[in-house]
């Protein structure tokens, strides 16, 4: 059985990921070659939490910030 999908049902794509910045106000890496990648997720609560998670681990570290991106 063939399962009809249309354009509407398209998953969302999320990826997490931080590492040094240049500013603490921005989002300048300053080593993209050493990003610390914590994964892609298909929903946004996913994401928030692996961001929590991953924010945590370096909440004394003013220079290291993580990000979500929706990928589509």
């Amino acid at each position: 059985m063939v399962e009809n999908v249309s354009a509407n049902s398209e998953k969302d794509l999320f990826v997490v990921f931080g590492g040094k910045v240049t500013d603490t106000r921005g989002k300048d890496f300053t080593d993209t070659d050493n990003l610390d990648v914590r994964g892609f997720y298909q929903n946004y609560e996913d994401a928030l939490a692996s961001w929590r998670a991953a924010s945590h681990l370096k909440v004394d570290d003013a220079f290291t910030k993580y990000v979500i991106v929706r990928l589509w």
